[in-house]
């Protein structure tokens, strides 16, 4: 089951990566990927033994396929690394896994410095026979993911040779049955995530869906229509903050068959301008780093319902469960049954962090959830829920809403302590260029759209809001701020 040997059994001529980041389009053949994976693995094998961790620090390049592929193939792990990292977030991450070897470019050699030894993912293959595959199950050990540490430490979620396969129903689902004819995958996340690696790029070699590779110094409207039109793109995942961007510059995109997000909950709103401005049914899908794919849209398949994210994907069992791990009608944690097929083997060196995990024969995901018959309503991260005057409000449908406003760019909402209600509801606004701050006309956008007790009894307007790498809004710290303005009031 070694994952190296499931994205390269394709035929040598057939066309599995297409890159584009050049001036000219480069394709790269299973032939040239195989030969590009043994040149690697033949030097990996000079230095590195079984169950050893090795970084990859590359972009989106046909050589950040190799790395990986040759590190498991060899039967060692891998631990993907972001090129937007600083040197702390490296240092950390490194010295938790136990790197000692990055593969990497010119850049990142720069970045690691002093922290591993660096090789050159291009140029340090060396010539030989054929190298075979290590031989692996579902459980034995590939690859160290990290979590992008919103809350804490980050934690590495070690998955085993088995993630790729429990990847594929959810990601074939969220393109409408993915492996048509002409079918050709693209995200610009990152392939450093558990997003780009197993929602797109691994996914799409063993399918035999080509993968267009693309290194953007800089997501856009612009570029982005570019990739897709280079590269014949015909099924994309946009994290939601690419979709809110695109929504924002007015962009149409024509051609696509299938458009996938994942990472927080889209609106219904959302949901028809992506009908109108890309021609499709945007199929959400949900998980995490922990456990990924496990419930999913499929417009081809089934109409999606308002406000819920999807229903389990077949292999999963995924439920709202009650604190005493009893699956509840109403609202509840969102768990996933213990063995599903891409869940972490646990926390690198973390054993009682991994137990905390679950609760009985389920994994929690930290999410607050309800049942809508067959699908699945995501409410906000556990942390995240607002309680005011009795109420439990979730911040994502508020977000939805606000961001459907024209002069509205991007929004965080939270609950701010407050003596008489618990909590407010306060959203943080970033306003598009040119638009003049008018809190009171937002209020009442959400007070005639939302339910009468969720609109934002206070709106703050900033230049920015604090993201992870990701491009996920990081409420802790808009929490920490409200936190201190209610502190300051009393």
């Amino acid at each position: 089951m070694n994952m190296a040997a499931q994205c390269l059994d394709h035929p040598s001529d057939q066309v599995a990566i297409m890159d584009v980041s050049g001036s000219q389009n480069v394709p790269i053949t299973y032939g040239d990927l195989t030969a590009m994976t043994d040149g690697l693995a033949r030097a990996l094998q000079q230095r590195v033994n079984a169950g050893d961790r090795v970084g990859v620090l590359l972009s989106q390049t046909p050589w950040c396929a190799a790395a990986h592929l040759a590190i498991w193939k060899i039967g060692a792990i891998s631990v993907p690394l972001f090129k937007l990292f600083k040197q702390d977030a490296l240092a950390t991450r490194l010295s938790d896994a136990g790197v000692s070897l990055v593969l990497t470019d010119a850049e990142g050699r720069t970045m690691v410095g002093d922290l591993a030894d660096c090789w050159l993912a291009e140029t340090a293959g060396t010539a030989g026979d054929p190298v075979a595959f290590a031989s692996a199950d579902a459980d034995t050990p590939a690859v160290l993911i990290y979590t992008s540490g919103t809350t804490g430490k980050p934690k590495g979620a070690l998955h085993g040779h088995g993630v790729l396969a429990g990847h594929l129903p959810g990601v074939r689902i969220s393109h409408d049955d993915l492996g048509q004819p002409d079918d050709c995958l693209w995200t610009p996340a990152d392939w450093a995530w558990i997003g780009g690696l197993f929602d797109v790029l691994m996914p799409g070699l063993a399918l035999g869906v080509q993968v267009v590779a693309a290194r953007l110094p800089k997501f856009d409207a612009a570029t982005c229509q570019t990739v897709i039109a280079r590269g014949q793109v015909r099924n994309v995942f946009f994290p939601p903050t690419a979709l809110r961007m695109l929504k924002a510059d007015g962009v149409h995109l024509t051609g696509l068959r299938s458009v996938a997000s994942g990472g927080e909950p889209l609106g219904a709103e959302m949901l028809d301008w992506g009908r109108t401005a890309l021609g499709v049914t945007i199929n959400e899908f949900y998980g995490q780093t922990e456990c990924n794919m496990v419930v999913s849209s499929c417009a081809s398949r089934f109409a999606p319902e308002p406000g819920c994210m999807g229903q389990p994907v077949p292999g999963f069992d995924v439920d709202v469960i009650d604190e005493n791990g009893r699956p509840t009608v109403g609202e509840g944690d969102i768990a996933i049954r213990r063995g599903a097929p891409s869940m972490m083997l646990g926390y690198w060196n973390r054993p009682m962090e991994t137990a905390d995990k679950f609760r009985g024969d389920w994994m929690l995901t930290g999410d607050k959830g309800q049942r809508a018959g067959a699908f699945i309503r995501f409410v906000g991260r556990d942390d995240d829920v607002i309680t005011s005057s009795g109420y439990r409000i979730g911040p994502a449908e508020i977000e939805d809403c606000l961001l459907t406003h024209p002069d509205v760019a991007t929004v965080g909402v939270i609950g701010k302590p407050d003596a008489l209600r618990t909590e407010i509801v306060k959203a943080y606004v970033v306003l598009k260029a040119g638009r003049t701050p008018d809190g009171p006309a937002l209020r009442d956008y959400v007070k005639t759209r939302l339910a009468s007790h969720s609109y934002p009894r206070e709106i703050e307007f900033l230049d920015a809001l604090p993201m992870t790498v990701t491009g996920k809004v990081i409420r802790k710290e808009l929490k920490a701020r409200a936190a201190a303005e209610a502190g300051e009031r009393i």
